[in-house]
């Protein structure tokens, strides 16, 4: 077996035993694109070997998503795919867990009409509702985990020669996932361990707000009575551990809806809807978004946050030092899977039921009335960078310093 054809039996292992936590008897969904088609029949095998009952899955291709936006029927993006949702929400309603696999194009969407991307977008997120209920509720078990495709590879190592973009986005992404260390999986349980205590300190320290300071950064963000700071892994309906995104680097928690005051500047491009929107800025008054502008793709930001009401508001508030070590590394992936864990960020839209107290339980109203946000989105922008400091504030007033210059203080 070659060097390669290990790290990518260590990555299926670690996506298999600590990403979804396969469970003797439970069915697995991998939705992957066909770039990724090695890694994911090492996936299968590896479900079967843990006990899996059955393994499902559902291929998708860039070209084939690019060939539908540019040549289907305009009306069709306001078809609802009911029949995915209903299979998919039957799935995790019968306990399945779901693996994606990713590797798409950035740029994939570029040039796409904003109607045609917002109409799939609505009627998507419409018909998925309930599933995404599930999911933000940790109901079921899930997992994203990256695979390079060429376009990708491109992107992020424009400099090298073509046919050595793609290994390095390997080794990039193995060296983000641990899989460069010996053992693999004691080195992620060792960092979950080490994130969840910053958790249990924050959980402790019960601030009732954040003030961030930065170039071009001055953004207080409220807290919600009965926050929780979590980590990298979750727990499911059925009690099981999984962690959802390989790689993870953040500590979050939600933001009081109508909380946050000032203004907040990006540090990384964004990639959303196959479209980049970089050097961006965006103002707050009591909680909604009132102003914003980007140098590039400020039609695709607008396009963001009028997507609904719920879009002109912060569903996440995630912490994450400026020395992690997808920051180090200095790779810029355009690719939120890896880029949020190099920055500290916030994501506009939904919020998750899992970061309140009780908020698994509660009906999407009473999340509502608790000072959670809910919105058809939930997309994070990177917002950290060196001279980021964070101070946390008490109820009373007490202020603590909890990152200075970028990374942890406590």
């Amino acid at each position: 077996m070659s060097q390669f054809q290990e790290k990518l039996q260590k990555y299926a292992e670690l996506a298999v035993k600590v990403g979804v936590n396969v469970q003797k008897g439970q069915t697995l969904v991998v939705n992957a694109t066909i770039d990724s088609a090695e890694l994911v029949r090492l996936i299968v095998k590896q479900a079967y070997e843990a006990g899996a009952r059955f393994v499902k899955v559902n291929w998708s291709d860039d070209t084939v998503t690019r060939l539908r936006y540019d040549m289907a029927a305009e009306e069709s993006f306001k078809d609802e795919p009911k029949w995915y949702a209903g299979e998919m929400t039957e799935l995790v309603e019968n306990g399945a867990a779901v693996l994606h696999v990713i590797s798409s194009d950035p740029d994939l969407l570029s040039g796409v009409s904003s109607e045609r991307l917002t109409n799939h977008q609505i009627s998507y997120g419409k018909a998925m509702s309930k599933y995404r209920e599930y999911q933000m509720s940790d109901k079921f078990s899930w997992s994203i985990v990256a695979v390079p495709s060429k376009a990708w590879a491109a992107k992020v190592f424009p400099n090298l020669p073509e046919d050595q973009q793609i290994d390095a986005l390997w080794e990039a992404i193995f060296r983000t996932v641990r899989i460069d260390q010996e053992d693999t999986l004691g080195a992620w349980e060792e960092h979950i361990a080490n994130l969840n205590a910053k958790a249990v300190y924050l959980n402790q320290k019960k601030f009732h707000k954040l003030h961030y300071v930065a170039n071009g950064t001055d953004l207080t963000i409220e807290l919600p009575k009965g926050h929780l700071w979590v980590a990298a892994d979750s727990i499911n309906e059925q009690g099981n551990t999984f962690v959802a995104n390989l790689p993870t680097e953040e500590v979050f928690t939600a933001p009081q809806r109508n909380g946050v005051n000032g203004t907040v500047a990006s540090t990384k491009p964004l990639s959303y809807n196959g479209n980049i929107i970089d050097n961006f800025s965006i103002t707050f008054e009591n909680g909604r978004i009132v102003s914003f502008k980007a140098e590039v793709g400020e039609a695709t930001l607008k396009q963001l946050i009028d997507l609904d009401e719920g879009s002109h508001y912060l569903g996440e508030v995630a912490l994450v030092p400026h020395g992690s070590p997808i920051s180090q590394s200095g790779i810029l992936f355009y690719n939120t899977l890896f880029d949020e864990n190099a920055s500290n960020h916030l994501a506009i839209g939904n919020a998750y039921a899992f970061t309140l107290e009780g908020g698994k339980s509660m009906t999407k109203e009473e999340q509502e009335q608790h000072g959670l946000n809910s919105s058809l989105n939930h997309v994070d922008f990177m917002v950290g960078a060196a001279d980021m400091n964070i101070f946390g504030i008490t109820e009373d007033g007490q202020e603590e310093q909890i990152f200075a210059n970028g990374n942890w203080a406590i």
